[in-house]
C-alpha cells in the first residue's frame, strides 16, 4: 500500500530580534527555518510590507547549515523600517519581524585646542590652575603629564577636572618647590590626538626689602660754599686760606664814628 505524503507548514528554529546599526556600517540578519516535510520551504525579505531585491547593497545568502542570511552594507537611513521574513511551501507559511533603527552617522573631527595652557607663575603655598579649552568628535581622552611622568589619578592637593564643553583644569592646591616644571596636557580620540606644554614656576614667599635711608638731594644755594659742603667736600682742603679774601670776613661787632 502506497505511504501518502505529508506536509508540515515551516516553523522558525531561530531569529532575529531588533536590531540598531549605525549608519554606513553593515547590517546582518540570520534566520533559520525548519526544513520539515517537503518541498523545503522558501523565504522571502520584505521592508515595511515591499519585496526586497537582491542588489549592490543588500544581498540574501544560505549557508549549509540552513541559516538564512540577509546582509545591507552600508546601511543608509532608508534601510530604517519594519523587516518581515516569510517562510512558506505547499503546506502554509510563516513569519517573523523586526525593526531596524539606523543610528546617525558618527562625525568624526580630529581634537583641536581652542585655549591652549599658558606659562604660569605662582607664590608658594599658593594655589595654581593649569587651564586649556579643546574640542573634538567624538568627545576626546585627556592625559596630562609632568615632566616624563603620567598623572593617573586624583590627590588631595592635585586633581583634573573637565567638563561639557571642553574646558581642561589641573588644579593644585598650596604649590610647592617640587610642581614647578614643565606639564603637557594630550587629547585623543578616534580622528587624531593633539598635545600642550606650559611651564609653571612656583616662586619663593616675597621677603620684605630692608630699609635704605634716602639719599639726600641737593638744592640749588645762592652759597657756593653751602652747596659745596652739602656734597661732602672739604673747603678747607680745596682752598688755601691765604686765598680767602680778607675784606669777606665779617667783622664780629660794630664801630661807632666819631663824626656821628
Amino acid at each position: 500500500e502506497p505511504i501518502q505524503e505529508r506536509f508540515f507548514r515551516p516553523h522558525f528554529l531561530q531569529a532575529p530580534g531588533d536590531l540598531t546599526v549605525q549608519e554606513g556600517k553593515l547590517c546582518r540578519m540570520d534566520c533559520k527555518a525548519s526544513i520539515v516535510g517537503l518541498p523545503t520551504p522558501d523565504l522571502s525579505w520584505q521592508l515595511n510590507g515591499r519585496p526586497i531585491r537582491p542588489d549592490s547593497s543588500h544581498k540574501m545568502l544560505v549557508r549549509e547549515n540552513g541559516v538564512h542570511s540577509l546582509i545591507i552594507e552600508p546601511v543608509t537611513a532608508r534601510d530604517a523600517g519594519i523587516y518581515t521574513c516569510i517562510a512558506s511551501n505547499r503546506a502554509g507559511e510563516n513569519t517573523f519581524s523586526l525593526e531596524l533603527v539606523v543610528a546617525a552617522k558618527e562625525v568624526h573631527k580630529a581634537p583641536v585646542f581652542i585655549e591652549k595652557l599658558q606659562n604660569t607663575g605662582v607664590t608658594e603655598g599658593f594655589p595654581v590652575r593649569l587651564e586649556c579649552r579643546i574640542s573634538g568628535e567624538p568627545s576626546p581622552q585627556i592625559f596630562w603629564k609632568k615632566e616624563n611622568e603620567s598623572l593617573t589619578y586624583n590627590t588631595d592637593r592635585v586633581s583634573m577636572h573637565q567638563d561639557n564643553y571642553g574646558y581642561i583644569c589641573l588644579l593644585i592646591q598650596g604649590a610647592t618647590k617640587e610642581d614647578a616644571g614643565w606639564y603637557t596636557v594630550s587629547a585623543k580620540n578616534e580622528a587624531g590626538i593633539v598635545s600642550c606644554t606650559a611651564r609653571l614656576d612656583v616662586y619663593t614667599q616675597w621677603q620684605q626689602p630692608p630699609q635704605t635711608t634716602k639719599p639726600k638731594k641737593v638744592r640749588p644755594s645762592a652759597s657756593r660754599y653751602a652747596a659745596l659742603c652739602d656734597q661732602g667736600l672739604d673747603i678747607k682742603a680745596a682752598f688755601q686760606p691765604e686765598a680767602n679774601p680778607v675784606h669777606l670776613t665779617m667783622q664780629s661787632g660794630l664801630v661807632e664814628s666819631d663824626d656821628l
